[in-house]
């Protein structure tokens, strides 16, 4: 088929190979430009669709879309501008090419991004609304000569009313952010960084917000039912981490994929390569 090492490396995705390659100048000075007897250049074999045990290495269609598009551009780097736009026997070009192997992947993709941000969005908005309730109707109520907060002059009043500010800051803040998601184009490129970023902030706030809510909640049952009681500060201390924690096992490893995978060293870091005797 006339394909170099550095098609096939591409094409079965071995980033290992990839980056060998890469490190040695000898190779890289002929071996980008060259093209397969179907006129398909480096660029092409990137585009098309990975095969499907590299692919699922990555959880989750949108985080296997934004891996796809990071070979596509990591390889487009290594291609001279103009070969870029260079058509295969077929008449495509790779943007092409990478459009049509990746339709499914990126409907699939799409989908798991707007299921993932409408359920944040129903957990952010019970939050902003439970809140804003909370600053309204304060604990203990008003005092009936000045109109002040009957507990303004206790410190767990000022944990309160500073730890569900800022609840009702962050969910706010991460509502808008998953409204975003869903309202967003998902354009290919969308999926490298613009998405990530949006879940990263979205998911980030949202959690923020559940650790205010919390100490809010505490320093309000403290004030109203344990004032000088230590013993029910450190019970309702214990239950209010139930809720946090629970998120913490079940969404921070998402939070922490893509982090990885949006900001992370990569799969294409090429420091210490080991350069081919020549």
């Amino acid at each position: 088929m006339k394909q170099n090492i550095l098609h096939v490396a591409i094409m079965n995705r071995s980033e290992n190979v990839f980056n060998l390659v890469c490190g040695t100048s000898v190779l890289m000075a002929y071996l980008p430009d060259h093209r397969d007897k179907y006129n398909n250049s480096t660029l092409h074999f990137a585009a098309k669709l990975a095969p499907l045990h590299k692919l699922n290495l990555v959880s989750g269609a949108a985080l296997q879309m934004q891996r796809e598009l990071q070979w596509f551009k990591v390889v487009e780097k290594i291609t001279q501008s103009k070969y870029l736009s260079n058509r295969n026997r077929d008449d495509k070009t790779p943007s092409m090419v990478f459009m049509e192997e990746h339709k499914e992947l990126k409907e699939a993709g799409e989908k798991w991004m707007k299921d993932t941000a409408n359920s944040c969005t129903i957990a952010a908005a019970l939050i902003v609304t439970v809140v804003f309730a909370a600053a309204i109707t304060v604990p203990g109520g008003n005092s009936g000569e000045n109109g002040l907060p009957i507990f303004s002059n206790h410190n767990a009043f000022t944990i309160f009313a500073i730890s569900n500010a800022a609840s009702l800051f962050t969910s706010a803040t991460s509502l808008l952010v998953f409204l975003s998601i869903l309202t967003s184009r998902y354009a290919e490129e969308d999926f490298l960084y613009a998405l990530p970023k949006r879940l990263i902030i979205g998911l980030f706030t949202l959690f923020l917000s559940i650790i205010f809510m919390m100490i809010a909640f505490s320093a309000t049952v403290y004030l109203v039912f344990g004032h000088n009681r230590r013993g029910v500060l450190i019970i309702v201390a214990a239950f209010a981490c139930l809720p946090v924690t629970s998120f913490v096992l079940l969404q921070f490893p998402l939070l922490v994929d893509l982090v990885s995978s949006t900001y992370g060293r990569g799969i294409f870091d090429q420091r210490g390569i080991p350069q081919l005797p020549y």
